[in-house]
């Protein structure tokens, strides 16, 4: 695992972008296609924004799996991740195939259908975040790093919850969804390549948490730790809290 810290967010979103699209042109050349991992909420905003915009990527050629979603939150909701991907990448960009999980629908009847899909082939590379209480995907502490299976219906924690809350997704505490399915921990890890986007001072515990910290359920996301070939991208913010000693590469 690499840390790199850039000057501001945007410069982060740019970065991980131009590396976003290598992965996905070196993909295509050498089999035709790349399988990739998306995922939403605000500390995505940018990346996403500039990967759509880069010139010269065949989005017909590649296949799109979907990190999370909400239990019972319908594709109309202005909180569901269906709609954001739609609207933010698989519609902007042309995505060729995707595969979204419809948190309408009987949670075991999706997650039997798309971990078949999964199954196919290896990822290229996974796009991820960190939430604040260092979440991966939708796995809140403790999380399950030993689950074989590509996807789980997880419970949300509070402070899960209140994230969504203020990040202006829902009215109310009590209208953010319990449940929802979730990419799990060891099927992230099979990505080729991961990218970890975490811009924001609200992130400043929870990177030091998870990539200061030994790796544990407790710190989600100190899993990527594991995994050789992820990159995490930092913005001044959200590496404030972290110690001198730790290993990084400023930008």
């Amino acid at each position: 695992m690499d840390i790199k810290i850039f000057p501001d967010k945007q410069a982060l979103a740019s970065a991980a972008a131009d590396r976003a699209a290598n992965i996905i042109r070196n993909s295509i050349t050498q089999r035709g296609h790349a399988r990739i991992i998306a995922a939403t909420g605000a500390s995505q905003f940018e990346f996403l924004e500039v990967l759509t915009n880069l010139p010269e990527l065949d989005w017909g050629r590649v296949e799109m799996f979907h990190l999370d979603e909400y239990i019972g939150i319908p594709e109309t909701h202005p909180a569901s991740f269906c709609k954001y991907l739609r609207e933010r990448l698989i519609d902007k960009a042309g995505v060729g195939k995707y595969h979204l999980l419809n948190g309408t629908r009987d949670p075991a009847d999706v997650i039997r259908e798309v971990s078949q899909e999964f199954r196919r082939a290896p990822v290229d590379v996974a796009f991820v975040g960190v939430g604040e209480n260092g979440h991966l995907a939708f796995n809140d502490p403790p999380a399950d790093f030993d689950s074989d299976q590509p996807y789980a219906v997880v419970s949300l924690d509070e402070a899960c919850r209140r994230q969504q809350l203020n990040e202006g997704w829902f009215s109310s505490l009590e209208h953010v969804p319990k449940r929802a399915i979730s990419m799990t921990i060891r099927q992230i890890l099979k990505s080729r390549e991961i990218l970890c986007i975490v811009p924001d001072a609200r992130k400043a515990q929870a990177v030091k948490n998870c990539f200061e910290g030994t790796v544990s359920p407790m710190a989600p996301a100190s899993a990527l730790q594991l995994h050789p070939a992820t990159i995490v991208y930092l913005d001044p913010l959200s590496s404030s809290l972290l110690s001198s000693e730790t290993r990084v590469e400023r930008v």
